[in-house]
Order: C-alpha cells, then structure tokens, then sequence
C-alpha cells in the first residue's frame, strides 16, 4: 500500500526532526534553471514509515531542493515494507524511470540479506550517499535505567527479558549497533531480543509506551523527544559526543568497546539515460553545496558523508559485503 504524505506527523507520535513540507510546493527560476538540475515530476519514495530516518532525509532534502530553486513540486511518498526490501522491489520496477528517486541507508543493504530479497541495491542506480550519524541508545523518561552501566547491568542478568526495539530489519543498523554493544559487555548476540519496527517513527511509540526496554535509534530521529523530555539517552554508538547532546557519553568511553554509525543515501531505477543519471546526481549535489542543505545537516545532528556516482556504488558493494561480515561474527 502506498501511503502519500505531504504534512509530517505530529513529532510526539513519530519521532520526526524538525523540517517539514507545508503547504504548497515553491516555484522558482532560480540556480536549478540554470544549473539543469530542474526535474518535472521527480518523485521521492520513502521505503519506510513516516517518522523514521529515511522519511525525514527524503523530505528534509526535497525542502532543500525547493527552497534553494534546484526543482520545484518534488513528491515524496511512503511504500513500508519488509525493511525497505517492498520499496526497492518496486524501484528496480520502475526501469529506465528518470523521476524516481529512493532515501535508503544501511537498513536496506541489511534488509536485502535477512529477508534473501530478490532484487538487491545492485539491481539500482547508486546515485549519492548523504550522511552519517550515530545511533542513540534511548529509554522512556520514566524508565528505571538513567545510565548505560544500570541498563547493561539489567541487561546481563536476563537478556531475553530486556527487549530492544529498533527502526530496521536483522542485518540493519539499529540491530547490528546493540548486537554489537551487547557482545562488548559479554551478553550472547544470540540472547538478544530484538524487536524489529519498520523506522524510528513505529519504534517511539514502544519505547514511550515501555513494550521494550530500551531502543536503539538514529539521532536525528529522536532529537526533538530527547530535547523535549520525553526521551532519557543514555549513550551513543560513534567515536565522539555529539554536539547537540553533550551530556551523553559515547560506549567506548562508558568501558563497551563499540564504535559504530550509520549512513543514508540515494538510488534511482535501473536502466537510466546517461543523461537522467547525470541530472539527479547534479541535483543532489547542488544540494549538498547548498546553505539550505548545510544548515539542515546541523540542525539534524548529521555529518557530512558526501559521495557520489561510482564511489558510491562501490561503497555499497562494500557495505554488503560488511553486513554479512559482521552477521557471520555475532554469529547471527
């Protein structure tokens, strides 16, 4: 079923960050004329929830794209299913279909292996990775556990009673990062109850409601709730503090050896035009060059992990090849 949004959720149901499409699309002669960047009718799919990470980089990007006059009327939609594996299905369909774009991250390459999809992000057109950031490791603000050593000590007594909800599949980042973290503090990868939810903006709702223990999220998903109160974080999963939360240690200096961070991108349908592809990888990075875009990477705790055409293809034949790596040695 494909769901079209135009407005966000409210932020206390999804767990959105803060940009939102309002109102009518912005129409504009501006650098998109001149630069060739203008696509007529380009759609944005969404391959998960409304709410989750994906959705907010599509239309965080589709506002951007507009307010900076690069096109203008950009759709953005939601198909949700089975990881992203539904969305991407139906991408690689669309061959040769130059006004169709997809947000994807880690989760779909995750997806594609723990679900055996038929199609893979190697049946695509890698256009662009976007950015990073790291996970959060969150509870609800009237949780028990108000630090990450309360929590794992919790955690190790009977793991399979301490459920962890995440926004992706088996395979995907909000699952490796507390696989991951409980093997740094000598719980058994297989012990884990992971519960799965289909992006950050399905996940909240357990987490405010207490049907898991704790969540494990990307950052800008979650930093409104966070900021707001409604969220307790208790660590991040990269190699630094991030700046919009200073107070929350990172697990490598809580004493769990872990380091890790997630990523986003784009892809279109296979079988474009040498002259389609170029045009959206020319938008997209005019929209990277742009203040519009800058300013949103901040505001959204992101980092610049800027990269295009080949590079990126091959950043993601080499991120497959990591996730069954990584899989292999939690033994999963």
């Amino acid at each position: 079923m494909v769901t079209s949004v135009r407005l966000r959720t409210p932020l206390a149901l999804l767990g959105a960050a803060v940009l939102v499409l309002a109102g009518p699309p912005l129409l504009s002669t501006g650098s998109g004329a001149e630069t060739g960047t203008q696509i007529p009718g380009l759609r944005f799919m969404v391959p998960n929830t409304p709410g989750g990470g994906y959705d907010i980089t599509a239309r965080t990007a589709a506002k951007n794209a507009e307010d900076a006059g690069l096109t203008h009327s950009i759709e953005v939609f939601n198909l949700p299913g089975a990881g992203g594996t539904v969305g991407l299905s139906r991408l690689v369909s669309e061959h040769g279909n130059g006004k169709l774009a997809m947000s994807m991250g880690l989760g779909v390459v995750g997806a594609v292996r723990s679900n055996h999809a038929p199609k893979t992000l190697a049946d695509t057109t890698p256009i662009a990775r976007l950015t990073e950031e790291q996970d959060v490791v969150v509870v609800a603000k009237d949780s028990p556990y108000r630090t990450i050593d309360e929590l794992i000590t919790a955690w190790k007594k009977n793991p399979g009673k301490l459920p962890v909800g995440g926004g992706s599949s088996p395979g995907g980042p909000d699952h490796l990062a507390p696989m991951l973290m409980a093997r740094a503090a000598g719980i058994s990868p297989k012990a884990v109850n992971y519960i799965p939810f289909d992006g950050g903006g399905e996940l909240l709702a357990s987490i405010l409601g207490n049907k898991v223990a704790f969540g494990v999220s990307g950052v800008g998903e979650y930093l409104d709730q966070i900021k707001a109160g409604e969220l307790r974080v208790l660590a991040v999963t990269g190699p630094e503090r991030v700046e919009e939360l200073k107070d929350a240690p990172t697990l490598k200096e809580s004493g769990y050896d872990v380091n890790f961070t997630n990523w986003r991108g784009i892809v279109a349908p296979p079988g474009l035009s040498e002259a389609e592809r170029d045009k959206l990888t020319r938008l997209v990075e005019e929209l990277h060059d742009s203040p519009e875009w800058q300013k949103s990477l901040e505001q959204n705790g992101w980092d610049d992990a800027f990269l295009s055409g080949e590079r990126f293809g091959a950043f993601l034949d080499a991120q497959d090849k990591r996730v069954v790596s990584v899989l292999k040695e939690l033994g999963l």
